[in-house]
């Protein structure tokens, strides 16, 4: 039987669209972690309860209300219902009763070395994104939450005698995460077929900045909300399993000369299958071999693949797939205080002036048809093929930004192109979401 919304269910989702989204910074979300007890998980569990409706909601009233007519796209519809149902799964599903006596426990901050724990490091804002530049609560209405930010990561004291109800309810909670992430797996690959439909239905060639500036938002939004389910997922398998660089899904000590390597061998050979290479264009790193900080690293692995990918594409397409001697392109790392920033530089040709702000447009792309989308195509991530969707760049830009990043490019067409991506080394940056 296939599930439908209702219009209480609708009611309901307006009201929690009213409230504004609470952002975690990385710090924050590594601090908070560390001790994943029992009642720790629980309190975080509550505190997801009521932030993830609120930010699905945001996101079903924003697919009900985009203009032109793509809110009816098939594929749009279907979005907004997995969105609908997971908020459902969230909000429906109950909670343990629990004596006073527990209830009070789970209140009391723990004490580290004997001393109540302090409060995390606070969260700063990033200097690349403009304050309400990803705004989630579409209403612009400011209904304040009491201090939602810091119940998210408050640790309890660490005792073994939590009553079982709290393990079972810890356990179902993330079961229905779980489920709820592999529902959404399909999301951009969805989006991006509705986005499709509707130039197909309007026969334009482009989106109009209103359009982008909502994908922007959307898929901003949907890093955020797969971010927290995966890293409490992580943390809940965690309390039997734990590798001491990893908390939940962040790496404490993320080796970038290590993930960087990877990516030129992912890049390199996704560039010769496509192109029918016996050797894709060397790629020179320089990188010092032991810069490790804190990062999630499928993120990070995920915009070092698409830069390299675009660089080698640009590479061959310019020079020939004949050639015999492909100019290097050079990743170059440097370590600042703030800010780890990874140079990419290719003598791929380069993009003319006029069309530089076109590269951060979703559904923008050089390759001459798009290629229809099989829902199933890589799920997770949208790794595409060597190119043909126009994902890679603004998605990435996304995944930067996220954690107080940027991504920005400098283009000398004729010759080639620089790609920088900025990855802010003190994790202090909380989500833009306000």
């Amino acid at each position: 039987m296939s599930w439908k919304t209702t219009e209480m269910l609708m009611d309901t989702i307006k009201h929690y669209s009213h409230f504004p989204a609470t952002g975690v910074s990385l710090r924050q979300m590594v601090q908070f972690g560390e001790r994943p007890s029992t009642g720790t998980l629980f309190r975080a569990s509550q505190f997801l309860s009521e932030e993830l409706p609120i930010r699905l909601a945001h996101r079903v009233q924003e697919l009900s209300d985009l203009p032109d007519g793509l809110n009816e796209m098939p594929s749009i519809k279907r979005v907004k219902d997995w969105y609908a149902q997971s908020f459902e799964e969230i909000t429906t599903l109950p909670r343990p009763q629990l004596s006073s006596d527990v209830k009070e426990r789970l209140m009391k901050p723990a004490k580290i070395n004997g001393k109540p724990s302090k409060i995390l490091a606070e969260a700063t804002q990033n200097p690349s994104v403009m304050r309400g530049q990803y705004s989630s609560n579409g209403n612009g209405k400011k209904e304040s939450k009491s201090a939602a930010a810091r119940r998210y990561f408050a640790t309890v004291e660490d005792s073994t005698d939590w009553p079982p109800e709290l393990h079972d309810y810890n356990q179902r909670f993330a079961q229905t995460l779980n489920h709820i992430k592999r529902r959404h797996d399909g999301v951009v690959t969805t989006v991006a077929q509705g986005i499709l439909e509707y130039k197909r239905k309007r026969q334009r060639m482009q989106i109009d900045n209103n359009i982008q500036s909502f994908l922007d938002r959307f898929y901003m939004s949907r890093i955020g909300i797969r971010m927290l389910i995966g890293q409490h997922i992580a943390l809940t398998d965690q309390s039997h399993d734990k590798d001491p660089n990893y908390v939940g899904i962040i790496c404490t000590k993320t080796n970038v000369r290590d993930l960087a390597e990877e990516a030129i061998e992912n890049a390199r050979f996704v560039c010769e299958d496509h192109y029918g290479l016996f050797d894709a264009p060397k790629i020179q790193l320089v990188c010092p071999p032991n810069l490790h900080f804190m990062y999630v690293p499928g993120h990070l692995s995920h915009m070092l693949f698409e830069t390299l990918k675009n660089s080698l594409r640009a590479v061959v397409e310019t020079h020939g797939q004949d050639k015999q001697d492909f100019p290097v392109t050079k990743v170059v790392v440097a370590e600042g205080k703030e800010d780890i920033t990874i140079k990419i530089s290719d003598e791929g040709g380069g993009i003319p002036r006029s069309s530089i702000p076109l590269v951060w447009t979703y559904m923008y792309t050089t390759v001459d048809s798009t290629p229809s989308l099989d829902p199933d195509f890589d799920k997770s991530d949208f790794k595409a093929p060597m190119a043909g969707f126009g994902y890679g760049l603004p998605i990435s830009r996304l995944y930067a930004r996220y954690f107080g990043g940027d991504l920005k490019l400098i283009s000398m067409e004729g010759y080639g192109t620089d790609v920088y991506l900025h990855l802010n080394r003190l994790s202090s940056s909380s989500e833009p979401l306000q």
